[in-house]
């Protein structure tokens, strides 16, 4: 084993044990709201037509909403990827000529279009505007600039993105969310609170809707899917925004009364179940890549003893021979797909040429090993995932072997 690999897993040693406390903490309240809503062998099977009277499906979402500590959820494999968990709740709260305040700074680049773009039903074709309060410089937030637009405007909502998205700046902590819901609501009681969760579930012994966040939303093939869901997405939280997010999902008329999956439930029961100890190998995955690569002299994030909010690690590698070299690297030792060669594309939704390496068993699952990252300068690398921690390890011996030969 390379020797940095080594010093790597000897400088987390101690914030390991950590993990292993947080996931058999979340381990435990699975198991609880498993036993709670009585899951059953008959909560597996499939429906077709309208899926009515399907216990599956509503047993899968008290579940969640239990996990979340939430009144409802909507556990759905109709739901195909975060963006969409996203801008459905988005699109089921908001009305014309409302107001959002993001206070994490412009969204993920996949929600341009749905925020941003004119004639293609996004929210601003629909009258809703949709303002930003950058972090502060520490990653904390704006208190200042946020509670002078609270006090001027009529602000609907207030979005947070838990995760760091294409930026440099830290995940959002669980203590950091929570302290800033109080402080919003003491402003603006009224204001609805929406957090997107994607990369975030399980990394702490809390989930936003547990500290003051109204709803929430994510992906089955992140974290919450454990590595086992095979599509999906969830939107969870207060009983009156879930129902209109469900409105949207299928009609204000039919709601979540219906909606058929023919395969059955089995694989997102089983992959919630194991999401708490997949997620604590993605952190371990995460830890030691942060480590390793700041001894090559890399700008990580998060660096070793820093809080963790996400299963993200960010690379920044200079250049983008080496962000190819690093996205060819991980590929190459996936378990599907590892003759393939990643190169930079244009892909749907986002603003530059992306370069993505995802050799996993669901296409495009970003809970196991996965990277990717926008061609731009200082051309970062966004590490997530990692079913095992010797898959990890393996990946990250690739990588350091790839990268010495520039």
């Amino acid at each position: 084993m390379d020797e940095k690999i080594v010093k790597a897993l000897q400088k987390n040693k101690h914030v390991f044990a950590k993990l292993d406390a947080i996931a058999l903490e979340n381990q435990a309240k699975v198991i609880d709201a498993f036993a709670k809503n009585g899951v059953a062998l008959r909560h597996f099977g499939g429906t077709n037509g309208y899926g009515s009277d399907d216990v599956g499906r509503e047993t899968l979402n008290n579940v969640l909403a239990t996990i979340f500590g939430a009144e409802k959820a909507i556990a759905s494999p109709l739901i195909v990827s975060g963006t969409h968990a996203i801008t459905l709740a988005l699109f089921g709260v908001l009305r014309p000529n409302d107001t959002v305040l993001a206070i994490t700074g412009r969204p993920y680049d996949t929600l341009n279009d749905v925020i941003y773009k004119s004639g293609v039903g996004s929210l601003k074709d629909f009258g809703v505007k949709f303002e930003t309060v950058d972090l502060l410089d520490d990653g904390n937030f704006n208190k200042r600039d946020i509670e002078r637009w609270l006090k001027r405007n009529k602000v609907k909502m207030v979005y947070l993105q838990r995760s760091r998205g294409y930026s440099q700046r830290p995940a959002l902590s669980i203590a950091q969310i929570a302290d800033i819901c109080k402080f919003v609501k003491k402003i603006a009681p009224s204001c609805v609170i929406f957090c997107d969760n994607c990369y975030g579930e399980f990394v702490e012994n809390a989930e936003p809707t547990q500290v003051g966040v109204d709803y929430c939303a994510g992906s089955f093939i992140k974290n919450i899917g454990g590595g086992i869901a095979p599509t999906g997405g969830y939107v969870v939280g207060r009983a009156d925004l879930i129902d209109l997010v469900a409105g949207r999902l299928t009609s204000p008329s039919i709601g979540t009364e219906v909606g058929a999956y023919q395969p059955g439930y089995r694989l997102f029961y089983q992959g919630l179940f194991m999401a708490p100890h997949v997620v604590n190998q993605a952190l371990k995955t995460t830890l030691l890549f942060s480590a390793a690569l700041s001894d090559c002299g890399f700008e990580v994030s998060p660096k070793v003893g820093d809080h963790l909010g996400d299963i993200v690690c960010s690379i920044s590698l200079g250049s983008a021979d080496k962000a190819i070299k690093f996205c060819q690297a991980i590929q190459a030792v996936s378990p599907v797909d590892s003759f393939v060669v990643p190169e930079p594309w244009e892909q749907a939704g986002y603003a530059d040429k992306v370069i993505m390496a995802a050799g996993c068993f669901v296409q495009g699952a970003s809970i196991e090993l996965s990277c990717d990252g926008p061609m731009r300068e200082p051309y970062t690398i966004y590490l997530q995932g990692g079913l095992t921690i010797e898959h990890g390890i393996l990946a990250l011996d690739r990588v350091l072997k790839s990268l010495s030969k520039m």
